[in-house]
């Protein structure tokens, strides 16, 4: 669905992003990953034919972008940072509006906005002024809009910048649920690590460059490791030292890298004796991005 070769683009002096390259299958849940300035949106924006690039080929759906865009904007939805409904017109309205855009006919198009009320959950709300709706109403109209012309790629550009924690959690659950649902491929960005972890395929970016790519399961086990905390009683770290078990220490607490959680109980199982407590940490995408680039990863609202 998506191929990107050798994709570099520049603001002046400035190589926003740097000579990447990635392929979506059809189908697919894709997700780019970075903090601020990575290159996110940039890449994004020139997919949706919203920039142009300086070197490299990008085509989506077979169409190449900068000679067949027309046929590139019809095969895709996009759902920006920030919403671009129009505020003093109902759900209803906006989405009529979009449709005759793209030429609908009123009964085709009366008929998609019936399936996406459902599909969605509009109903409470689509008849209201957008003005009057909430964060989380607002977003899924977005991709309501987004979807209207039937698309066959939906680009989710930080979709949950704004966003309370109880409405970003419902629309992850719609947005999975509409993947199910239709087959489509999404390719997401985000600054939010535990969004990326549904993925099937995951790009971090870092500086404008690829700094890895694989699942999410497989990203943790290549690049971070699971961590056993211990809360020791006195004697602990002698009987650690003596057993050649190598651990970080942190204030009260001794940190032990290990394979998983079997060898964690393994090690609090030797060690009972001498432990008040332990924890076991799962590795994190965030831990990913602080192994790959040394920078602790901080969410941010532009890419």
């Amino acid at each position: 669905m998506i191929h990107v070769q050798q994709f570099t683009k520049r603001y002046g002096t400035f190589e926003a992003v740097k000579n990447i390259s990635f392929s979506v299958k059809e189908g697919a849940f894709f997700a780019l990953l970075g903090p601020n300035g990575a290159g996110k949106s940039t890449t994004i924006e020139t997919l949706a034919t919203l920039k142009s690039k300086q070197a490299g080929s990008l085509h989506i759906n077979g169409y190449e972008i900068g000679q067949d865009d027309e046929a590139i904007r019809q095969s895709i939805g996009l759902v920006f940072q920030y919403s671009v409904l129009d505020k003093e017109l109902t759900g209803r309205e906006n989405l009529h509006l979009r449709g005759r855009f793209y030429g609908l006919d009123k009964d085709t198009l009366t008929a998609k906005i019936q399936e996406l009320e459902t599909i969605l959950g509009l109903t409470p709300f689509v008849d209201q002024r957008v003005k009057t709706l909430s964060g989380g109403q607002r977003r899924k109209l977005d991709i309501a809009r987004a979807l209207i012309h039937s698309p066959k790629l939906l680009m989710l550009d930080e979709p949950t910048t704004g966003l309370d924690p109880k409405s970003r959690q419902d629309l992850w659950h719609l947005i999975l649920t509409l993947k199910e649902a239709t087959n489509m491929t999404l390719l997401l960005t985000t600054h939010y690590m535990e969004e990326a972890a549904s993925a099937d395929h995951v790009i971090i970016l870092h500086q404008g460059k690829i700094v890895a790519e694989d699942t999410a399961d497989q990203l943790r086990l290549t690049y971070a490791k699971d961590t056993l905390k211990l809360y020791p009683k006195d004697g602990c770290e002698a009987a650690l030292n003596e057993a050649g078990v190598v651990f970080v220490k942190q204030n009260d607490t001794l940190n032990v890298a290990v394979k998983d959680a079997f060898e964690g109980h393994a090690l609090v199982s030797q060690f009972k004796a001498h432990l008040v407590s332990f924890e076991m940490h799962k590795a994190s995408l965030d831990d990913v991005f602080l192994n790959l680039t040394g920078e602790v990863f901080q969410g941010g609202h532009h890419g």
